[in-house]
C-alpha cells in the first residue's frame, strides 16, 4: 500500500485500554473454547456458531479508547474503532503486544477503501474492524486436510457488513523459515458452505499470491474473510505456458472427438468385415472419445456459478473416462500378447464380453467406491502458473474439476497409469523382439524397412506409451514434458485413427491381393 495514501497504525503506540473487567473473562473464555478440540471427526470438532459468536461479541464489545488486543494460546483477537475518515491500517506482528517469539511474523495492510461503502450508504455512528488470527489450522479443515503454511488462518470483518470487490486490495503477509521447494503455494479463503463434510472449503477467488522473497508470501485479496496460504505438491508452471498449453489441449482434444467419432461411424457401416480384435480397438476409440469430451468439459464445469455438486459429478466421470482408457490400453496390450504369443487355440469363452466388464466394469467400480466413501476427493482443482516480477513471484490459478485427494491421485491416477504405461512398455518390447526375429528368419530387405517403421509407430500408439511422460514432470524435464506430453496425448485419438486407417487400408490390399489371386487361377484353368 501506498505511505503517502495511508497512514500506519501501529498498536504499540496507542495508551492503555479501558473495558469492563465482566467482558475480557467472557471473550477470553469463547476463545479458550474454540481451542479445545471437541473430537476426531470435523463436524464433532468445528461448530461454526462458535467462531461467529466470537465475531459478534468483538464487534459488539465496549471498550474506552480506539482499539483492543486480547490473546490466548492459539488465538488472537483485535478491535478497532473507525470513522468515515479512515486514512488506512497497518498492522504487524512485530508491533503488535504480547506476541510470542514462536510465532511467524505476519502482517495485514487495509486500504482506506475499507470504509467508502459504508460511509456512502449511510452516515454510522461508528464503524468496528476486528482481526482474529487463528494460529492453529484446526478449526478451518477442509474435505481434503489441506496443508497451511505455519497453519496461519488470519480473518479480518467490517462491522456487521460484507466486504468485497475492492479496487486498492487488503495485504495479508506471511512469513516464514521453512522450504517451499516442490510446493506451489496458492493464497485462498474460507468459503463457507462450500465443503460436504466439512463446514467450509478453501478457495483462490479473488485473492492474488506474490512472493516478494523466499520467506514471505504476499496475498493481495479484494474482500474480506478468512485467508490463508494452501501449499500444493508439485512446481509450478510458468504463466507464460499457459495460454500455449490450453490452445494446444483444446485444438488436440477437438481432432481427437472428431477423429473418434470417425472411425466408430465408419467401423458401424463396415461391420461385417469386424472381429474381436477390431471390436476391441473400437471400444478403445469410444473410452478416448469419451475421456476428450469430459476433459473438455471439465474447466468449463469449475466456474464458480456452477453448482459443486455439478463439478463433482463431472470430476468423477472425467475420472473415471481416464481410468477406462487406460484399461482399455492395457486390454490392447493383452490381446497382442495372445496374438503374438499364442498363436495356436487361441480361444477364452466369451472373451469379449469379459474385456469390456474389465475395461468398463473396474474403472466403474472404483469410482462408486471413491463416491460412497468419500465423495468429496471429487471437485475443483487448483492448477497454479508461477509468473517472476520484480518484487518477486506471483500466481494465477486455474480451476478444473477433477480429484482434489493428493492420496487418491497418488494411487488411482499416477500409480494406475504406471501400472498400465510399465506393462504395456514389456508388451511392445517384447513385440518388437518377436518382429525382428521374423525379420531375420525372412532376411528381409531395405524394402521392408518402411513397413516395419509404420508398425513400430501403431504399436507404440495403440499401446498408449506416450502417457509413460506423465512420470518425467520434474527439474530439466519439465518444460519438455508438458508439451511432448500434451501434444502426444490430446491428439491420441487422432493417431489411432490413422492407424486404423492404415490397418483398413493394408486389410483391403490384400483382400483385392486374394481376389486377383483367385481370379488369375480360375482364369488360367
Amino acid at each position: 500500500m501506498d505511505a503517502r495514501v495511508s497512514l500506519f497504525v501501529c498498536l504499540g503506540l496507542l495508551a492503555a485500554q479501558s473495558i469492563p473487567a465482566e467482558t475480557i473473562p467472557e471473550l477470553l473464555t469463547l476463545m479458550k473454547n474454540l481451542e479445545r478440540p471437541r473430537g476426531r471427526t470435523l463436524s464433532s470438532r468445528v461448530n461454526p456458531r462458535h467462531i461467529h459468536h466470537l465475531e459478534q461479541k468483538l464487534l459488539n464489545a465496549s471498550f474506552c479508547g480506539h482499539n483492543l488486543t486480547l490473546q490466548t494460546n492459539a488465538i488472537q483477537s483485535l478491535i478497532f474503532k473507525l470513522g468515515c475518515s479512515f486514512p488506512g491500517l497497518s498492522l504487524s506482528s512485530a508491533t503488535l503486544p504480547s506476541v510470542p517469539q514462536a510465532w511467524a511474523p505476519h502482517g495485514m495492510q487495509f486500504p482506506a477503501e475499507l470504509t467508502k461503502d459504508a460511509c456512502v450508504a449511510s452516515q454510522p455512528v461508528g464503524l468496528r474492524l476486528i482481526c482474529i488470527y487463528f494460529f492453529t489450522a484446526q478449526l478451518f479443515q477442509d474435505d481434503s486436510n489441506s496443508s497451511l503454511l505455519n497453519n496461519y488462518v488470519l480473518g479480518a470483518q467490517l462491522d456487521h457488513r460484507a466486504v468485497n470487490n475492492l479496487q486498492n486490495p487488503v495485504n495479508i503477509s506471511f512469513w516464514h523459515n521453512r522450504s517451499l521447494e516442490g510446493y506451489t503455494v496458492t493464497c485462498v479463503f474460507w468459503k463457507e458452505g462450500a465443503g460436504q463434510h466439512s463446514w467450509g472449503a478453501w478457495s483462490p477467488e479473488g485473492c492474488y499470491t506474490e512472493q516478494p522473497s523466499p520467506s514471505q508470501v504476499l496475498c493481495r485479496c479484494n474482500h474480506l474473510t478468512y485467508f490463508a496460504v494452501l501449499m500444493l505438491s508439485g512446481d509450478p508452471v510458468p504463466a507464460e505456458l499457459r495460454v500455449p498449453l490450453e490452445y494446444i489441449s483444446l485444438v488436440g482434444c477437438s481432432i481427437s472427438v472428431v477423429a473418434a467419432l470417425l472411425t466408430i461411424l465408419l467401423y458401424a457401416h463396415s461391420r461385417k468385415q469386424s472381429d474381436s480384435v477390431t471390436r476391441i480397438h473400437m471400444n478403445l476409440h469410444g473410452s478416448v472419445l469419451f475421456l476428450n469430451v469430459t476433459f473438455l468439459l471439465s474447466s468449463q464445469m469449475a466456474l464458480p456459478t456452477v453448482p459443486r455438486s455439478v463439478c463433482t459429478v463431472l470430476a468423477a466421470t472425467l475420472h473415471y473416462a481416464l481410468l477406462s482408457c487406460l484399461t482399455w490400453m492395457a486390454v490392447e496390450g493383452f490381446n497382442l500378447y495372445l496374438l503374438l504369443g499364442r498363436v495356436y487355440n487361441v480361444y477364452i469363452h466369451r472373451y469379449l464380453l469379459k474385456l469390456c466388464a474389465l475395461g468398463w466394469g473396474f474403472p466403474a467400480l472404483l469410482v462408486l467406491l471413491l463416491l460412497v466413501i468419500k465423495s468429496s476427493v471429487y471437485g475443483p482443482h487448483v492448477i497454479s502458473f508461477s509468473k517472476s516480477q520484480e518484487n518477486g513471484t506471483s500466481f494465477q490459478n486455474v480451476s478444473m474439476c477433477w480429484v482434489r485427494s493428493p492420496m487418491v491421485h497418488r494411487v488411482l491416477v499416477m500409480g494406475y497409469g504406471g501400472l498400465t504405461s510399465l506393462f504395456n512398455l514389456v508388451v511392445l518390447a517384447w513385440a518388437l523382439r518377436i518382429l525382428c526375429r521374423l525379420r531375420a528368419q525372412k532376411k528381409a530387405l531395405s524394402s521392408w524397412a518402411c513397413r516395419d517403421t509404420v508398425m513400430v509407430l501403431g504399436l507404440t500408439v495403440l499401446l498408449g506409451t506416450t502417457w509413460a511422460l506423465a512420470f518425467f514432470s520434474f527439474g530439466v524435464f519439465l518444460l519438455p514434458q508438458l508439451f511432448l506430453f500434451t501434444i502426444f496425448n490430446s491428439l491420441y485419438g487422432f493417431f489411432l485413427f490413422l492407424w486404423f486407417c492404415s490397418q483398413r487400408r493394408h486389410s483391403d490390399a490384400q483382400a483385392k491381393a486374394e481376389m486377383e489371386a483367385v481370379s488369375f487361377s480360375q482364369t488360367t484353368h
